[in-house]
């Protein structure tokens, strides 16, 4: 499932592309059918992201409402002299516009949700959430107070959205390697000088993933030795590294099964609960 920084690029993107000017709007798929018709021909004025939901505001009032899910994805894609390219797939929903100039679609296939909804159902959708760290308005006291009122461990605090809001898999197991906790270690025994080093590295590292668009949390000085758990990706310290040598102290990494997940970590660099 894409991680928050994604949601937020995503919506940097469709700001700069399609708003300030009316957005063609359909779905190939059939399945949008009438939130499409709902939007189709008005103005884009803003996208924004919240944690792994991106909201697409239209003049008027509508929202288009979308969550990827696992397998939900969008394509970008310049339109050519030629005319508008056939869909390819199950595009749920498509989105054309013509901004200084420049001809610009985006197809969106697979998403767990696609609907259109008003700004009260926004609220509710936000009121569930926790603070994002991409969004300056967040209030990382609130996920504090949250995490020290459970005794669920840290690391499935930090993957519940309503703790914190766009953290997921690989930085939840990776922040709580480069801060040494115990992924199994219970929110009530997170203190605060520790939530709050958690907190302002889950800002620096998800700013790099927006900026970059990878997940890079090996520090230069780690930047070496076995290569990352797949083709074309950032080395991690932990993640998808179960059996491999810890970068650190070559302990052997750890894996398991974690309210659904797989959590990783290094049982000697985070020792705890779990040793």
């Amino acid at each position: 499932m894409p991680e928050g920084h994604i949601l937020h690029r995503l919506a940097r993107l469709h700001q700069r592309r399609f708003a300030g000017a009316p957005v063609r709007v359909s779905s190939p798929q059939g399945r949008f059918d009438a939130g499409a018709a709902a939007v189709d021909g008005k103005p884009l004025t803003r996208a924004g992201a919240w944690g792994k939901h991106l909201f697409h505001h239209y003049a008027g009032g509508a929202i288009v409402h979308v969550h990827l899910g696992i397998y939900g994805h969008f394509t970008e894609f310049h339109l050519p002299e030629d005319g508008v390219p056939e869909p390819v797939g199950q595009v749920r929903m498509r989105m054309i516009g013509l901004k200084n100039g420049s001809a610009y679609g985006t197809d969106l296939r697979g998403p767990a949700t696609c609907a259109v909804i008003d700004e009260a159902q926004q609220a509710d959708v936000i009121a569930r959430l926790g603070p994002d760290p991409l969004r300056n308005d967040a209030d990382p006291a609130l996920a504090f107070k949250r995490i020290t009122k459970s005794r669920k461990t840290i690391a499935a605090l930090l993957m519940d959205q309503s703790v914190l809001a766009g953290v997921g898999n690989v930085y939840r197991s990776e922040v709580l390697f480069r801060h040494r906790i115990d992924p199994y270690r219970p929110g009530t025994e997170v203190d605060e000088t520790e939530f709050t080093a958690i907190w302002a590295d889950l800002v620096a590292l998800m700013k790099v993933g927006l900026r970059r668009g990878n997940i890079v949390v090996v520090r230069p000085e780690d930047d070496h030795g076995e290569p990352a758990y797949a083709p074309g990706k950032p080395r991690t310290y932990v993640y998808r590294r179960a059996g491999d040598p810890c970068r650190l102290c070559r302990t052997i990494v750890l894996t398991a099964q974690l309210e659904g997940r797989n959590v990783f970590w290094c049982p000697s660099c985070q020792a705890g609960q779990s040793s």
